[in-house]
């Protein structure tokens, strides 16, 4: 049952990040009202009689969503079966289902009585704890810490407070990010790093919108890239935190790199959704190092 319970948690991670993804397409094409305001049904039928792609890629968004539920309900079952000796199990666990149907829920109400863009994005921040719970909940199942060692870490405050004010800091330029995307601001400026030729701040709210999502981001390169250094000078005996802070590095450059060339390509969709997958991956590295932080002595 044990081995079951890894292929299962395994399915259910990259079912979550498929969740992640399929959110920032329906956001990126404009498909949140590809069923108009019926939920579940679309367009009030259970199998709609017109298939334009707005209404594929909704449906197949609340698919994925309705799939993604099921799976963490019987995750969670199994971990509490199995797991209930680790003392993360149970709050992983609770997090993980709250926050999923949090985000279902939230999705709902936004396609039944419509949301406003400031409450809508909160919906992606939901979607990126929920995540995170579960691919915590898929490491704690393979005893990756274990692996690496956790319990014998020796963490300095440097390093602990920097993480934790990290992971709430990045929390909140997601929250701008999908700030930009709900607000309709991703073409507000067409330049790089200015906001457009002789232009190099913001003269409207939604140029303001994402000037500002670009520098609280660039502060978050500056600020890993000065933790990276910090750990190869004091740390580079731990494995899990030398290698751990260099893929959060590559992590979050791919993730600027793509937010510039989202602009650059007006918002052309694939490079969108790799911006969309490497935020969500490296918050979810994030709160893995929160994890190792609570075991570290």
């Amino acid at each position: 049952m044990y081995k079951n319970l890894k292929i299962l948690a395994v399915i259910t991670t990259l079912m979550m990040i498929f969740v992640q993804i399929g959110g920032a397409l329906v956001t990126k094409t404009g498909s949140a009202d590809g069923c108009g305001q019926s939920w579940p049904l679309c367009h009030g039928q259970i199998i709609p009689s017109s298939w334009p792609i707005e209404t594929i890629i909704e449906l197949a968004h609340r698919g994925v969503s309705g799939l993604a539920i099921i799976l963490v309900g019987l995750v969670s079952w199994l971990a509490l079966k199995l797991l209930s000796h680790k003392r993360e199990t149970l709050f992983l666990v609770a997090t993980s289902i709250g926050f999923i149907l949090a985000q279902a829920l939230i999705g709902a109400a936004a396609v039944m009585w419509g949301q406003n863009d400031f409450i809508l994005a909160a919906h992606f921040g939901i979607s990126l704890i929920s995540f995170s719970a579960v691919f915590l909940l898929t490491l704690l199942i393979f005893e990756v810490d274990q692996k690496f060692e956790a319990q014998e870490l020796v963490i300095g405050s440097y390093l602990r407070y920097h993480t934790i004010f990290l992971t709430i800091y990045i929390y909140l330029v997601v929250y701008s990010g999908a700030l930009v995307r709900h607000t309709d601001s991703s073409l507000a400026c067409l330049g790089w790093p200015h906001c457009g030729p002789g232009q190099l701040w913001a003269g409207n709210f939604y140029q303001w919108v994402q000037m500002s999502h670009r520098v609280l981001a660039g502060i978050i390169v500056i600020w890993i890239f000065i933790i990276l250094i910090h750990v190869l000078k004091n740390y580079s005996q731990y494995r899990i935190l030398k290698y751990g802070w260099m893929i959060a590095f590559i992590l979050v450059v791919l993730q600027a790199l793509t937010g510039m060339l989202s602009v650059l390509t007006l918002v052309n969709i694939f490079i969108a959704l790799l911006h969309a997958l490497f935020i969500t991956l490296l918050f979810g590295l994030l709160c893995y190092f929160i994890l190792l932080l609570s075991r570290a002595k």
